[in-house]
């Protein structure tokens, strides 16, 4: 049997955002200031955090997880489709697709298992106040956290590699904006039945679960409230969940229209990606601002300090 001549492909062409053709030059400056606002906000967060001693605490020590994350997240997809929309630049090598499928899975799925442990610890702030500090210590923190970041890197590592094992040796364009598994595979000179299924078990799986747990807790809130009958304690407890809750539905919610709308999911796709990219990491920190006493505090105390008064 001869051999087929066959040429291994080193890089990918991005196409870009379907459907924008003259739209380019609004499209780069609307990202632009998007992710600049990303940047900012999230640095804020983490500088206010980092500074006051008042927000060493377990529920802001996972707030400043997931603005790490939510640093990540547009960066790993929005620099290079700013070069796309301002100089058609569309060119992605090998090392750097591999690298936006594995960060995209592994921050994404970090970010929908640090709601899981913040959800955690908001019903053992409500449910358990006077054990709090006791089951919240230093180290279950440190544990809590750590082992999100170690999971998702497990479950990035497993989907990339099934990805990128595959022999990749004909058509090298990618009909998206960003590398991601479906996209990519659908290039790939072997059959992808198994990346598919997997890829797709893994991605259903862990929302879910994570879900499932978020709405117990909460359920658990509300029961334990109930049980209180206090007005302060319902307040209290608003004060410190709504931004969480918010946060959840702003994640969960793209991901349940997508998979209940079989048939318009052709059509969400890109919108829904560039929400959760480009649009939910610039809203996460002005929502835990805008509803938090503590971090709108703490940033009036940042700023005083960076500007002197006269």
């Amino acid at each position: 049997m001869g051999l087929v001549n066959q040429t291994v492909v080193t890089h990918f062409i991005l196409l870009g955002i379907p459907n924008t053709d003259g739209l380019q030059t609004i499209l780069f400056f609307t990202f632009l200031v998007f992710y600049l606002c990303t940047l900012l906000g999230n640095l804020l967060i983490l500088s206010a955090i980092f500074t006051d001693r008042c927000l060493h605490t377990p529920m802001y020590f996972f707030l400043s997880n997931l603005a790490i994350v939510d640093i990540g997240i547009p960066s790993i997809g929005t620099p290079k489709l700013l070069a796309i929309l301002w100089s058609q630049n569309r060119v992605i090598w090998l090392g750097g697709c591999v690298s936006q499928v594995f960060f995209g899975h592994f921050l994404g799925s970090t970010e929908c298992l640090l709601y899981t442990v913040m959800a955690y610890d908001r019903y053992v702030a409500i449910c358990n106040p006077l054990r709090y500090l006791l089951i919240m210590n230093w180290r279950v923190c440190a544990l809590l956290a750590a082992g999100t970041w170690i999971a998702s890197s497990i479950h990035s590592s497993i989907l990339t590699s099934l990805t990128f094992t595959l022999p990749y040796c004909g058509s090298n364009v990618v009909d998206y904006f960003l590398c991601d598994i479906f996209t990519v595979v659908k290039l790939a000179c072997a059959d992808t039945h198994v990346v598919r299924t997997v890829t797709i078990t893994n991605n259903g799986l862990v929302p879910i679960a994570c879900f499932f747990l978020i709405f117990t807790s909460y359920v658990r809130i509300v029961c334990t409230l109930l049980k209180m009958n206090s007005a302060n304690a319902w307040h209290k407890a608003a004060s410190t969940c709504t931004s969480h809750l918010t946060v959840v539905m702003l994640f969960f919610a793209p991901c349940f229209l997508v998979s209940t709308q079989p048939q318009l999911s052709e059509v969400l796709a890109t919108p829904v990606q560039m929400f959760c990219t480009v649009v939910t990491p610039m809203l996460n920190p002005v929502i835990y601002t805008l509803r938090n006493k503590e971090v709108k505090a703490s940033l009036k105390k940042l700023r005083e300090g960076l500007i002197p008064a006269h």
